[in-house]
């Protein structure tokens, strides 16, 4: 059985999706629809912007989605899943490679949650830091300790974790993390507190647009990040695609769980091979791939 894997932010690379649109109608299609879906020429930008350029977070977000969808796309009747997930942004990936929702649904909402998120950054400065080498649950219980807001916002593989807050606890934590045995405790150039209680303005933002779009039944389970379960009832998608915003991305419990219901073989689709290195460290034995054309 196959599960297919989409890749959340920080996979970006210039020139991403060129060869794509150079070699296949069906990509150059998707390219053009999304520039006048967004109302700016964010092929221009991918094509041939910088990496800065690319980590402007109006382009970040669209232009992942943007580049999964085209992928799965371009696989055509080789793109055969028997369940999907996304790493955070990933998610609005796996629910339009579902089936779910609409490239133009998916594209808008993604759309939407840059925004807000960059508003609730805005609002209230604050930071994410990766913590590397301590079990999950000592993150847990230090981030539980340490006044202020700080959570364990990411849970990439066995051994490393993001945490996310206030830059205030994120620095008590990331010390703290440290005196406990972390091998490293690295705050990460992020310009907010994503998947923390301070992304709540964004959360409440969001889930007015998600509440409005239409979600239909998917022709596979989503493992989603909040439950890291295969969920299949549209609304529950919608109640768990909002809540995660606020809450805890457990990739390594939503890959352990897509081996359990069956899963051989992995296929990362999107820019980057980050999700290929995580599966490997969750499951060394489980078959691992990329898009390949």
């Amino acid at each position: 059985m196959k599960g297919y894997l989409f890749p959340g932010q920080g996979t970006q690379f210039p020139g991403m999706g060129k060869d794509l649109y150079d070699q296949y109608q069906i990509a150059k299609n998707i390219f053009d629809s999304a520039n006048e879906i967004l109302g700016f020429d964010i092929t221009k930008i991918l094509f041939e912007g910088s990496k800065h350029d690319l980590q402007q977070t109006r382009v970040t977000q669209p232009a992942i989605y943007i580049h999964s969808v085209v992928i799965y796309k371009v696989m055509g009747d080789e793109f055969q899943p028997d369940a999907v997930a996304g790493h955070s942004l990933g998610e609005f990936s796996a629910l339009t490679a579902a089936g779910i929702i609409s490239f133009d649904s998916g594209l808008k909402l993604v759309s939407k949650r840059a925004m807000a998120m960059q508003k609730a950054c805005d609002h209230e400065a604050g930071a994410m830091a990766a913590i590397i080498g301590l079990e999950d649950e000592k993150v847990i219980t230090i981030c539980e300790q340490t006044p202020g807001v700080v959570v364990a916002a990411n849970f990439n593989c066995p051994g490393q974790l993001v945490i996310s807050g206030s830059s205030n606890a994120i620095a008590l934590a990331c010390q703290s993390m440290k005196a406990a045995g972390a091998k490293r405790a690295i705050v990460l150039p992020v310009g907010g507190a994503f998947h923390s209680p301070l992304m709540k303005s964004a959360m409440v933002e969001l889930a007015n647009v998600i509440d409005n779009t239409k979600f239909d039944l998917p022709i596979c389970p989503v493992f989603q990040n909040v439950v890291a379960d295969p969920v299949t009832d549209p609304l529950e998608i919608k109640k768990n695609l909002v809540a995660q915003v606020i809450s805890p991305v457990r990739w390594t419990q939503s890959v352990k769980k897509m081996i359990e219901y069956g899963i051989t073989e992995f296929i990362d689709v999107g820019p980057g091979k980050v999700l290929q290195g995580l599966v490997r460290k969750i499951s060394p034995d489980v078959k691992v791939s990329g898009f390949e054309k």
